[in-house]
């Protein structure tokens, strides 16, 4: 029987790689995005790169307004899943609202609501659709692409933060909870990923601290995809679990930075 994944918010970057993941393995890969044109794009290159598998693409909006997750979205997707025949055994959680520039005294508190919407309360909606489904197979694999910001703050970012902070114990209820159900939970936790923004800002990159890691290395998507799919497919006796992926990043007191570091990680 052919597996099935869905991986949310993968248009491009990190989510791109996840989806590649799983359709180089055989599995049935189903990816959201917000943006028609985006999603269409994106569905037309993963059905050329990946000739022989099957890939659904479906244009899903995380909120109706800052205080409402869109369950009715939520619902017609995993409808319309349901009528395919398609149960998803593996779930990817990559979407995210990045709630950049959120400033306590200045951004309205609407800014912080609908981050936590996104990230928290609209997660914990797909993570409930799937695993009733889930339970008809027997088991599946929830898994959350979290941050290492869960631990460590960066300016301007206190929504971001507290999401992804709320994310992890999230993730571990959920763990408890579902493990009855032969469904494990777990999160991998990146820290700086080389995504466009990486690309398109080379200067401000050269010399951010967080590139400076023990392993001289900043993740690409594809080590993030590799430890999605070490939760997926081989951790079979692992829940509640996190894996942290930035190169060393989070065991630092402070970066250590060389004097000589003109040329970018």
């Amino acid at each position: 029987m052919c597996k099935t994944a869905l991986v949310t918010g993968a248009c491009v970057n990190t989510g791109v790689e996840i989806v590649r993941k799983f359709a180089e393995n055989g599995f049935t890969v189903i990816f959201t995005g917000r943006d028609p044109a985006r999603v269409e794009a994106a569905l037309r290159q993963r059905r050329s790169e990946f000739r022989d598998a099957q890939v659904y693409g479906y244009i899903l909006d995380s909120l109706i307004d800052e205080r409402t997750v869109n369950e009715k979205g939520l619902d017609d997707m995993f409808a319309d899943l349901d009528e395919k025949g398609l149960i998803v055994d593996s779930l990817v959680l990559n979407a995210a609202d990045q709630g950049l520039g959120i400033k306590p005294f200045e951004s309205p508190l609407t800014d912080f609501m609908r981050v936590i919407n996104t990230n928290i309360v609209w997660n914990y909606a797909i993570a409930e659709r799937a695993a009733k489904r889930m339970i008809e197979r027997g088991g599946g694999s929830i898994t959350f692409i979290n941050s290492n910001t869960a631990y460590r703050a960066i300016p301007d970012r206190v929504a971001y933060e507290t999401s992804k902070g709320g994310q992890l114990s999230m993730m571990r209820g959920l763990a408890l909870d579902l493990g009855k159900y032969g469904i494990r939970v777990n999160a991998v936790l990146p820290g700086m990923i080389k995504t466009d923004r990486w690309v398109k800002n080379p200067e401000f990159y050269q010399t951010v601290p967080s590139r400076f890691t023990p392993l001289n290395e900043v993740a690409t998507g594809r080590d993030v995809a590799d430890a999605v799919w070490y939760f997926a497919a081989a951790a079979n006796n692992t829940t509640g679990a996190e894996l942290i992926i930035d190169g060393g990043n989070s065991i630092q007191l402070y970066p250590i930075i060389p004097k000589n570091h003109e040329n970018p990680v």
